[in-house]
């Protein structure tokens, strides 16, 4: 072969070499992990309907379902295709599960969403589900009175699993906020400081809860000022309202009873007389 020759395709490996890169690049490793990426219908591992629970005190909502193949669970939604919202399985740890519960957050009343649910298993294959509706319902009224609570702050509390789960979530007005405490479960408790004495008709306790069962407050107490006590009041999934007539300034929650774990509440209300 002669030096030109030889040149000639120096030159043109040199031009090829990037294109052979970016060829590379773009189907994967030599494993052929992107390529290997499976992404199924979810209709073929879900194991219950799909049931939409609004809940319009909060402005969320809450997606229910059952697959037959453990899934980390996720649903995308907004007003249109584009979505733009995601929400998860409200689970610290990240792990999959068959029994799945997502919280929508920052829902708007008379609001059609569409949405798509998808889960992703250990093994990495995909799941993905259609395109679908929900309307969520009219506004609520407001309590009588509101909401002492909001104007309050928090005087103490047993623990708080993190910065993003703070006391002070539990009496921001905001369902898409949350109080957890670091694991307490029948010992977790909060205390509100009213900044003065109070007439208050009753209370709100809105618990929260993990999609494996736990963190959910089955009933609670209230003291007033370290003294009187009232209650235990039932509570579970939704908003428990109690009524209990006092005055007083600092404003106790104890869990009374619970499912264990990471207990704590997502709002506590507090309705003036």
């Amino acid at each position: 072969m002669s030096r030109r020759t030889l040149l000639y395709v120096a030159a043109v490996l040199v031009v090829l070499a990037p294109i052979t890169i970016a060829l590379v690049l773009l189907t994967g490793d030599e494993d052929g992990s992107a390529a290997d990426v499976q992404i199924r219908s979810l209709d073929g591992i879900l194991a219950s309907e799909i049931v939409f629970e609004w809940d319009p005190a909060t402005g969320t909502g809450r997606l229910a379902l059952d697959t037959s193949v453990p899934v980390a669970c996720s649903v995308v939604y907004g007003t249109d295709e584009s979505f733009g919202l995601i929400a998860t399985d409200d689970d610290m740890a990240g792990a999959a599960h068959t029994d799945h519960s997502p919280t929508l957050r920052g829902l708007e009343p008379d609001t059609e969403y569409l949405y798509r649910v998808q889960g992703t298993a250990a093994d990495g294959t995909v799941y993905a589900g259609p395109v679908m509706r929900f309307t969520t319902g009219a506004s609520p009224e407001a309590a009588p009175g509101g909401n002492l609570a909001l104007r309050g702050t928090i005087a103490d509390v047993s623990s708080e699993f993190s910065a993003a789960f703070a006391a002070g979530n539990a009496i921001d007005g905001d369902g898409s906020t949350e109080w957890s405490s670091a694991g307490d479960g029948d010992d977790a408790y909060i205390v509100i400081d009213l900044g003065s004495e109070q007439a208050v008709s009753g209370i709100g306790f809105r618990t929260r809860e993990m999609t494996d069962g736990s963190s959910i407050t089955t009933s609670f107490t209230v003291t007033v000022d370290g003294t009187e006590t009232f209650g235990p009041f039932e509570a579970g999934p939704g908003l428990a309202t109690a009524d209990a007539s006092f005055t007083g300034r600092l404003i106790r929650i104890d869990v009374d009873s619970s499912t264990g774990g990471n207990t704590g509440a997502v709002e506590i209300e507090i309705y003036p007389a």
